[in-house]
C-alpha cells in the first residue's frame, strides 16, 4: 500500500488545482445540503402548525382551504354545549372562532402587499399553544399584531412592521401594538386582528372555521358524530395535524423543483470538476507509471487516489457547512403561505459530509480508469 502521508501530500502538491477542485466540490454539495434543508424546513414549518390536539371545523366542502370555508356564526356556542371533551381554560371552553382572510394591506410608503390575516378572540391563544406575545401587548378594536416573520412575507424592513406603527386595511389605519411568535409554523408570518374588525371591513356573517383544543382522542369521534347528525350546520372535523399534513402534500412538487434544480446545477458542476481532474491526472501519468515501475500494483494506486479524493470530498463538506451554519443558518424564506427558516441541523450536516465524501469517490472513478487502465509500457511511453 501507498503510505497515507504521500496521498495527503498530494492534495497540496497543485495548490491551485485543490483550490478549485474543493470550491466546485463545495458549490456542489452546499447546493444539495440547501435543498435538503429547504425540503426538510418547509415541511417542518407546516407539520409544526398543527397540533395533535386540536379539531377545526370547516364547512362542508371546503376541507382543503380555510379561506374558502364559511361556518354560521354562534357554531362555537353549540360546539361547546354538545362536545363533552373540550378542553377548559379558567372555567371556560377553549373554542376559537376565527376568519382566514388574504387580502391587500396598505403600509408605510404606500407600498401595499397581500397577506394573510385572521380575525381571532382571546380564545385563540388557549387552543394555539404555539402562540406567545413578544412584545406589546393584545389588540382591541382598531389595533392589529404582526407575527414575527410578517416582514419576511411582505418583503419589508422590520423596522416599518415594529410596535406603534399604523397600517391601513380596506382604507382604515389599523395600529400595530404586537408582535407574536409562533415556534416555526406558518402563523408567525400572519397579522391578527380582533374577530369582529375582520368581520366587519370584509362585510362576513360568517366564519370560516372554528377550531377547538380536545382533552382525550376520543374528541374527534365525537366532533364526526356531531358534524353528521346536525346536517344542517353543514359541516367537517379534521385534525388540525392532518389539515396542516395535507397541505405538505400540495407543496411537494415545490419541494421537488428544489430538489431538480439543485441536482441540475450539480451535474453541470460536476462535469466541470471532472475536466479538472482529468487535467490534473493526465500530467501525473509518468508518476501513475513510475509507481508501477517500482512494484506498487494499479489496485494500491487507485485506493490512494481514492483517499485523495475522499480528503478533497472531506475538505469542501467542512467548507460547505461552514459557509451553511455562518451564512444560510436561520435565514427565513417565504412561500405561498408562510415564512420557513433554514435550520441546518445534524441531518443536513450528515447530508453534506457524506454528499462530499461520495462526489469525491464517484469523480474520481473515470479519470483513474483512463489513466490507469493501459498497460505499463504504454503508460510510460505516453508520459
Amino acid at each position: 500500500m501507498i503510505p497515507p502521508a504521500y496521498t495527503l501530500r498530494n492534495v497540496f502538491r497543485r495548490p491551485m488545482q485543490s483550490i478549485q477542485l474543493i470550491g466546485g466540490s463545495s458549490f456542489v454539495v452546499l447546493l444539495i445540503m440547501v435543498a435538503f434543508a429547504i425540503n426538510q424546513s418547509m415541511e417542518k414549518t407546516l407539520s409544526n402548525s398543527g397540533s395533535e390536539k386540536n379539531i377545526i371545523f370547516l364547512g362542508a366542502g371546503s376541507e382543503e382551504s380555510i379561506e374558502r370555508s364559511e361556518v354560521a356564526l354562534g357554531v362555537e356556542e353549540i360546539i361547546g354545549a354538545s362536545l363533552p371533551d373540550v378542553q377548559q381554560v379558567m372555567k371556560q371552553p377553549a373554542i376559537s372562532p376565527e376568519v382566514h382572510y388574504n387580502g391587500m394591506m396598505k403600509f408605510a410608503g404606500g407600498q401595499e402587499e397581500q397577506t394573510l390575516i385572521r380575525g381571532i378572540q382571546h380564545q385563540a391563544f388557549w387552543v394555539h399553544h404555539q402562540v406567545r406575545i413578544i412584545e406589546g401587548k393584545y389588540p382591541q378594536s382598531g389595533e392589529v399584531i404582526i407575527g414575527r416573520l410578517a416582514h419576511r412575507k411582505l418583503g419589508l424592513s422590520q423596522k416599518e412592521l415594529k410596535v406603534g406603527k399604523t397600517i391601513e386595511f380596506n382604507g382604515e389605519p389599523f395600529k400595530i401594538v404586537g408582535i407574536f411568535d409562533a415556534r416555526g409554523t406558518v402563523m408567525e408570518a400572519e397579522i391578527w386582528m380582533p374577530l369582529l374588525d375582520l368581520m366587519t371591513h370584509t362585510q362576513r356573517e360568517s366564519l370560516s372555521c372554528v377550531v377547538f383544543a380536545a382533552t382525550s382522542p376520543e374528541s374527534y369521534d365525537y366532533a364526526e358524530i356531531l358534524t353528521k347528525t346536525r346536517l344542517d350546520l353543514e359541516l367537517v372535523a379534521i385534525k388540525e395535524s392532518e389539515y396542516y399534513k395535507k397541505l405538505s402534500s400540495f407543496y411537494a412538487p415545490i419541494r421537488w423543483m428544489a430538489w431538480i434544480s439543485a441536482i441540475l446545477i450539480s451535474i453541470g458542476a460536476f462535469m466541470g470538476g471532472l475536466n479538472t481532474l482529468y487535467a490534473a491526472f493526465i500530467t501525473r501519468i509518468k508518476e501513475f507509471g513510475t509507481l508501477q515501475a517500482i512494484g506498487f500494483s494499479r489496485l494500491a494506486i487507485f485506493l490512494s487516489l481514492v483517499q485523495e479524493a475522499i480528503a478533497t470530498g472531506m475538505l469542501a463538506s467542512i467548507t460547505s457547512i461552514t459557509i451553511g451554519l455562518f451564512f444560510i443558518q436561520g435565514v427565513s424564506f417565504p412561500f405561498a403561505i408562510g415564512v420557513f427558516t433554514f435550520d441546518f441541523d445534524n441531518s443536513v450536516l450528515s447530508i453534506g459530509l457524506i454528499s462530499g465524501v461520495l462526489l469525491g469517490v464517484i469523480g474520481v472513478l473515470p479519470p483513474s480508469w483512463k489513466c490507469l487502465h493501459p498497460s505499463l509500457p504504454e503508460t510510460l511511453h505516453s508520459s
